[in-house]
């Protein structure tokens, strides 16, 4: 194996990841712990990794997380100092929300430091992740006391890159709505000629979790790159022009985007094209909106928010309908089962969905996603549920607006608020458009060249 896969805290985007690199990427082994208590992940799992990884001298490529503190490893592990270290950003520490300042631990921005200092190549999931973290090292820095270490950006920076994170997206036309269906498998089909052939899997990988230690021991900078345009001729396919929903007055000073229903977007998935419509049939005008928030169970997703909007609605006599999905931990905030109790008669769905193929299935049912977070540095729940079918809304903060344009985005919880309410008023707003989001630029599809160069132990110079 000549790519060691090493993961601290196996779980959520970090095992989405790892898993699509050990399907997809040849040689490959893993070896990672459970997604349990991250502050100790990341304080000791170097020392766990020294005598779990094996030695081997088929080794070319380590890729880690920046939860494990790659300099302790390297140090504790000589051999592994020379292979291409990859380290891979999904968050960073030094910008991460704390409830308060006191709270902040100067250990885990500490470590990611010098992770940095020690890898060969620095990748961050998103701009904004790459930008808030470069920029924040020399305040960050001034806790220290005295004698700091000066100009540290200026030695991490040349290393960093970014390179979105990749989703597989699934085809997911068996839980569709008939009006979501007929524009996915228009845009199944794009896809399919846009990217042909990159879905292969290679057999040969290993994965060994840390449930115990293993007993054999054998075994250029990238950024996003522009939207593909897309030809008069595919555009027309795919969104063929039509006259837009006659959808009449819905208190237009409160809404901060769209002149008028001409400018509802669409989604487009070559980033051009005309705005498409969605055939919605009567009973499906006549259903409550479906509203869905699929995030963590925890406060930098600033849930309080999100309920009290919603309550509010509730308030103001609104149909809604609202599903909650995302994983909870060990410590749920209280106003979860707060609202529980208060949004009884309106919940479709409430709590973590196990099963992939059901929590696809509820993004498909919904018409509205809402994201209320503090922190965010990519966001592949909002992304999956845009490929789905949902209208975003986000806020006009953190990484949302490097992909989501202008109209999907919200600067107050008012402005939220009244988005909601407009939509309440009239669900098709909602369900009779398509959000112009290229989900393409983020599938495993477009980036598994990059991905591969990334773990090959030359980078290709034509990528």
């Amino acid at each position: 194996m000549s790519v060691l896969l090493i993961e601290a805290f196996y779980g959520g985007s970090h095992k989405q990841l790892i898993d699509l690199l050990q399907e997809n990427v040849k040689d490959c082994v893993t070896y990672s712990l459970p997604a349990k208590k991250w502050h100790w992940r990341a304080r000791t799992a170097a020392l766990y990794f020294m005598q779990a990884v094996p030695h081997s001298v088929t080794y070319r490529v380590l890729l880690t997380s920046s939860v494990l503190n790659l300099a302790e490893l390297t140090a504790l592990r000589p051999d592994l100092a020379g292979l291409k270290k990859v380290l891979y950003f999904h968050e960073n520490q030094l910008v991460y929300p704390v409830r308060k300042s006191q709270e902040r631990d100067f250990q885990y921005g500490y470590n990611q430091v010098l992770s940095c200092l020690v890898a060969d190549v620095v990748v961050f999931n998103s701009a904004f992740n790459m930008e808030s973290f470069l920029t924040s090292i020399p305040t960050f820095m001034k806790l220290i006391p005295d004698h700091r270490p000066k100009d540290l950006e200026k030695l991490i920076r040349p290393k960093c890159q970014v390179l979105y994170f990749p989703i597989k997206f699934p085809d997911v036309r068996r839980f569709l709505p008939e009006h979501k269906l007929n524009f996915y498998k228009r845009r199944l089909d794009f896809e399919e000629r846009r990217y042909p052939g990159l879905s292969g899997s290679f057999s040969g990988s290993k994965h060994c979790t840390g449930t115990e230690l293993p007993t054999d021991n054998s075994t250029s900078d990238l950024t996003p790159e522009p939207r593909e345009k897309v030809c008069t001729t595919e555009q027309e396919a795919l969104n063929p022009p039509e006259p837009p929903l006659e959808t009449g007055r819905a208190d237009e000073a409160a809404i901060p985007h769209h002149a008028d229903d001409k400018q509802q977007p669409s989604l487009e998935p070559g980033g051009t094209g005309v705005p498409e419509q969605r055939c919605v049939g009567p009973a499906t005008q006549q259903r409550p909106l479906h509203i869905v928030w699929p995030h963590r169970w925890e406060h930098d997703k600033d849930p309080e928010v999100f309920f009290k909007t919603l309550l509010k609605l509730k308030e103001r006599g609104l149909s809604f309908q609202v599903s909650v999905l995302g994983e909870t931990f060990t410590d749920v905030p209280d106003i979860f089962a707060e609202a529980r109790k208060d949004l009884d008669g309106y919940v479709s769905h409430w709590g973590y969905i196990p099963s992939k193929d059901d929590y696809l299935k509820a993004l498909c049912e919904a018409d509205v996603v809402v994201s209320t977070a503090r922190h965010e540095f990519f966001g592949v729940a909002m992304i999956e549920a845009v490929y789905c079918g949902c209208y975003p809304l986000c806020p006009n903060a953190l990484v949302y607006p490097e992909i989501f344009s202008a109209e999907y985005l919200y600067s107050t919880p008012e402005q939220l608020f009244k988005r909601l309410q407009d939509f309440c008023r009239r669900p098709d707003r909602a369900r009779g458009y398509h959000a112009k989001v290229d989900t393409d630029q983020f599938s495993w599809a477009a980036l598994c060249k990059k991905f591969r160069s990334l773990l090959a132990a030359e980078a290709r110079e034509d990528l």
